[in-house]
């Protein structure tokens, strides 16, 4: 099919696109259009939780509109920023994320530098058993990971089910394998001449880590925290069966046990503790978003 003509009568030869023109036109038209699909389809349930939450239990009840609220209230948020339960899920949850971010990063940093710049025999196949223990579901995994933790405090004596910090041994198995793969990519992209000039220089493989890599590679290392964070901070299953006190709980799995009664549903602050627990992520992912983005598609290309 021809896209464009060329008309050589005149002093100057003019192209004419034709059809290209209203295919690029059309292709646009088609892009908008499957673009604000997926946005309706992806903002309809926070802006349902959103409604929902500025609802008093007596409206959500009462046969009216879902999708209109007569009498906006606070009292759900008021209530529960003022509650002490629910700022010490808050509390237990940002300690959990902090360390666990802390603890991913001071392990997948290295062994990606080590299995992406400093070959050795199996690196390769070590690399990829890394990200295949990413791929494990968790519903498989929690069990033996149960088993295991049990019969370690009652050998030591230490108490770790049931624990908040049981989360900090818990959470590593999922982000480390995949933040090491982010990093590996990342620094597989790094030209060679950096890290070879530096070990001319005299330099120790840590140096021309801390030094030459990690300032280059802060995309990916700013995705793989993004990442980290995510995990630990939204992460409802291994919480849920690792801890049962009160005190002890995080924030996804102490608004769902302490909010849903028998089959009693406060869908007001439940919504509002869901919207105020999805905050955090959000506004990471608002200012650090091209970071992450620049992070995931590192190695994509070389050069």
């Amino acid at each position: 099919m021809s896209t464009m003509t060329i008309d050589k009568s005149g002093p100057t030869r003019k192209v004419k696109y034709g059809s290209m023109s209203r295919d690029r036109t059309w292709a646009l038209r088609w892009s908008y259009f499957f673009l604000i699909l997926f946005a309706i389809f992806s903002l309809t349930p926070p802006l349902y939780m959103l409604i929902t939450s500025l609802k008093s239990s007596a409206e959500i009840s009462a046969a009216t509109n879902p999708w209109w609220v007569y009498h906006p209230t606070l009292s759900n948020y008021i209530e529960l920023l003022t509650s002490n339960q629910f700022l010490r899920f808050f509390w237990n949850s940002a300690w959990v994320s902090i360390i666990v971010v802390t603890i991913t990063m001071l392990i997948s940093v290295p062994a990606a530098f080590a299995l992406a710049r400093m070959k050795f025999w199996g690196s390769a196949t070590l690399a990829t058993g890394v990200f295949l223990t990413y791929l494990i579901p968790d519903s498989l995994l929690f069990i033996p990971l149960f088993k295991m933790f049990a019969v370690f405090g009652d050998w030591t004596g230490i108490q770790l089910v049931n624990r908040w910090y049981v989360l900090l041994f818990i959470y590593p198995t999922l982000t480390v394998p995949f933040c090491t793969w982010i990093m590996i990519g990342y620094f597989a992209s790094i030209p060679k001449e950096l890290d070879e000039a530096a070990i001319i220089d005299g330099a120790s493989w840590f140096q021309t880590l801390t030094r030459i890599f990690i300032p280059v590679a802060l995309p990916g290392l700013i995705a793989a925290t993004i990442f980290a964070f995510t995990v630990s901070w939204a992460q409802f299953l291994y919480p849920l069966v690792f801890t049962t006190s009160t005190d002890q709980l995080v924030l996804p799995v102490g608004i769902i046990t302490t909010l849903i009664k028998g089959d009693v549903f406060n869908w007001g602050q439940i919504m509002t503790g869901a919207l105020l627990g999805a905050a955090p992520p959000l506004i990471i992912y608002a200012f650090l978003m091209d970071y992450y983005i620049a992070g995931l598609t590192a190695g994509a290309t070389k050069g």
